[in-house]
């Protein structure tokens, strides 16, 4: 019986995925309050976070410095760039929507908007593992091809269970592929 309550939960995700990135905006609002999913892990070695500070241009030695950060950070390690932190959620949500059956870049694409709220709860330290939980929190439809989705997002700690990295509600604004109505206000 679980294993069919199991099932029926994951066809559940994948139909409010698929509503999400074909912007069925008929069908949208009964989604608002489900759960996306939760992406693969993402492994922070220190290259990944010594690219993000020569690409941002921030040598700071906390992030970039394995031996400053062990004499002389709190963390007594270097950390992930909370900006950093911030920016894998695309590859994290990314994860989890290509999950839903078909490649959503066939059907729509989706701009970052912004942040309603974000925090930058727990430091990332350098050789964790860390996944994006996603749900739908709102939907604004802009125009006839076009919404601004608002998610709720968590990003968690490999072995952190009572911590989570960052805690936000993210707006994306996502269009109908082709469509020309992004150029304008909001």
């Amino acid at each position: 019986m679980q294993r069919n309550s199991e099932s029926q939960a994951e066809s559940q995700r994948r139909t409010v995925c698929e509503r999400i990135v074909a912007l069925d905006f008929d069908r949208l609002a009964p989604c608002i309050g489900h759960e996306l999913g939760v992406s693969e892990w993402v492994e922070i070695d220190q290259d990944l976070i010594n690219s993000f500070g020569a690409s941002t241009l921030d040598p700071d030695p906390m992030h970039v410095d394995a031996a400053w950060a062990k004499a002389n950070s709190p963390f007594g390690q270097t950390i992930l760039f909370g900006f950093q932190t911030m920016s894998l959620l695309t590859c994290m949500l990314h994860n989890v929507l290509s999950r839903a059956g078909r490649e959503y870049h066939e059907v729509s694409v989706g701009l970052n908007y912004g942040f309603d709220r974000l925090r930058l709860i727990t430091p990332v330290p350098a050789g964790s593992k860390v996944r994006g939980r996603f749900a739908l929190n709102d939907v604004r439809i802009r125009d006839a091809t076009s919404c601004i989705q608002k998610y709720d997002v968590v990003v968690e700690i490999m072995g952190e269970d009572e911590k989570a990295a960052l805690l936000g509600q993210w707006l994306v604004l996502w269009a109908r592929k082709g469509a020309n109505t992004l150029a304008g206000g909001s």
